[in-house]
């Protein structure tokens, strides 16, 4: 990630990717269809409801025709209650699988060719994994770029979920963005090229008040990283306020809870361009908060829920922070992980969130502590009835583009969200941050036909969506793999999700073999 200062007041990150290779123009899945019919499946349908099935779903094109029950568990269908098959019409036998809405990932970025990541292979991890709808945060690929990828998605012509595409504060200005004014034309600028919204990082109060403000007059969303170089005047309560729709990770939030100071406190040799640096204080920052159930925790709580604000805090990105070792052995690694995405994970004092240059026991232990507050304050919000969402930031820090997703559910999980509360954050909570839930985020008569079927219970165990599936001892007393999503269903076209993942197996066994590429571990010779 390079690292560009726009003014003396603006300091922004831009995911300088050089732009990747856009994904090839085919059409891989089945349908739409005039009619389909998924036959005999469990519902989650998104809203926090329990399963309920066996039911009937009948998809017309692209949208939710109607939704039937068909029966009662562990008795024969009953096919008098069965929605006929019409004409031209195809039937799915789901029997004994679980259909949920399809996941929207808010934060993922489409690759980038440092890490050797094309579109065709990030879009194919987040397709097998059932994601159907990214926000694209800061379009590091450039705007251009992703709105041509965008509609090619909406079109189908492509094998993609669909795209929001959010550009960087300041992403192509003309010149340096210094005043309230340009920030209003900027953004006027970034609307008429048809951005879904904006990311901010961070700038002088008054161009973040200006600039956030117009953004919501001209009904755009916005998320925002507050980096640590302008939080200490600018931090979550502030882009609140001026109308910012949602905040990534947490920077920001441990500065509004400050109490008896008005900074981090910062070794006096810190270097915040020296990421070892950087992450290393974070993992101290939420124990410099007030504390929990205090009354500025609830006074800063309570101003972010009045204000329908929204959390994505992306547990998954800052996990190796905790337990290195645990996300960089991560099993997928070795068959789905490019070697060039590989390279850029290990050490290095240039590469974005490769900052491994002394890490061990003492950071990882700050990093537990710093989870299990930042969780409590994640988990009261979403208790309070605060909106808390699913995103990933894959391609950095060993988390990769599709299998991160499932590791973030298991983290809200962990957090102290329900299992069903953990879908909801995956589906309609997703698209209402997007203001989208008129059309996706739960099975509803009349939504498009976004799903994912599976073949286990992701309720019992949420490890059956990694591509890998999670591992069963069966009466056989044999070990065995259960899960893995079956079909990811765009636009009412179904996709052999396994298939998907098959070919980006393929894609990076090719590069391995080009150059005799194995995984080798930071620092160990290979014998």
């Amino acid at each position: 990630m390079r690292i560009t200062l726009i003014t003396g007041f603006i300091f922004s990150f831009f995911f300088s990717f050089s732009q990747v290779k856009k994904a090839p123009e085919v059409k891989e899945g089945e349908g739409p269809f005039p009619q389909l019919i998924i036959r005999g499946v469990t519902l989650i349908n998104g809203t926090g409801a329990p399963p309920i099935g066996p039911m009937d779903i009948v998809v017309e094109n692209n949208r939710i025709k109607s939704i039937h029950n068909v029966g009662a568990p562990g008795v024969a269908i009953k096919q008098s209650a069965r929605p006929a098959l019409k004409d031209g019409g195809k039937e799915l036998n789901a029997e004994g699988m679980y259909l949920l809405p399809g996941f929207v990932d808010m934060h993922g970025h489409i690759g980038g060719s440092e890490q050797g990541a094309d579109a065709e292979y990030v879009f194919k991890l987040w397709m097998a994994h059932g994601i159907t709808t990214v926000r694209d945060p800061s379009a590091g690929n450039g705007l251009d770029w992703v709105l041509d990828q965008k509609k090619k998605s909406e079109q189908n012509l492509i094998t993609a979920p669909r795209i929001k595409a959010y550009t960087a504060f300041g992403m192509g200005a003309r010149e340096p963005i210094a005043t309230p004014e340009q920030a209003i034309t900027w953004v006027r600028e970034n609307a008429k090229k048809g951005a879904d919204g904006i990311k901010f990082f961070g700038a002088a109060p008054s161009i973040m008040k200006a600039a956030m403000e117009e953004n919501k007059k001209l009904g755009l969303r916005s998320a925002m990283h507050h980096a640590q170089m302008d939080v200490a005047r600018w931090n979550v309560l502030h882009s609140a306020r001026a109308g910012l729709t949602s905040m990534e990770h947490w920077y920001g939030l441990p500065e509004a809870l400050f109490e008896n100071q008005t900074v981090q406190q910062y070794p006096l040799d810190y270097n915040y361009a020296n990421e070892q640096h950087r992450f290393e204080q974070a993992g101290k920052l939420w124990k410099q908060a007030a504390k929990p159930g205090s009354e500025h925790w609830n006074k800063v709580m309570n101003e972010l829920l009045s204000l329908d604000f929204t959390l994505d805090p992306t547990f998954n990105i800052y996990e190796a922070n905790r337990d290195l070792m645990r996300a960089r052995r991560a099993e997928w690694h070795e068959e789905y992980t490019m070697p060039s995405l590989w390279k850029f994970y290990e050490p290095s004092r240039v590469a974005h969130g490769s900052y491994w240059h002394s890490w061990g026991t003492e950071q990882e232990v700050n990093w537990k502590e710093n989870y299990r507050l930042w969780m409590q304050f994640v988990n009261e919000y979403k208790n309070r009835g605060g909106r808390v969402t699913v995103g990933t930031d894959a391609g950095f820090i060993y988390q990769l583009y599709g299998f991160s997703y499932p590791r973030e559910m298991e983290l809200l999980r962990e957090a102290g969200f329900h299992p069903l509360e953990v879908i909801r954050s995956a589906t309609l909570n997703g698209a209402q941050a997007l203001g989208m839930e008129k059309e996706i985020g739960s099975i509803e008569i009349g939504k498009l036909a976004d799903l994912v079927i599976i073949d286990a219970n992701p309720l019992e165990n949420l490890q059956v969506l990694y591509g890998t599936g999670a591992i069963y001892l069966n009466e056989k007393n044999e070990v065995v793999r259960k899960g893995g999503v079956v079909y990811t269903v765009k636009d009412g076209i179904i996709y052999d999700a396994k298939k998907l993942l098959g070919d980006v197996r393929k894609m990076v066994a090719e590069e391995k073999s080009k150059s005799g590429f194995k995984i080798v571990q930071p620092g160990l010779k290979q014998f």
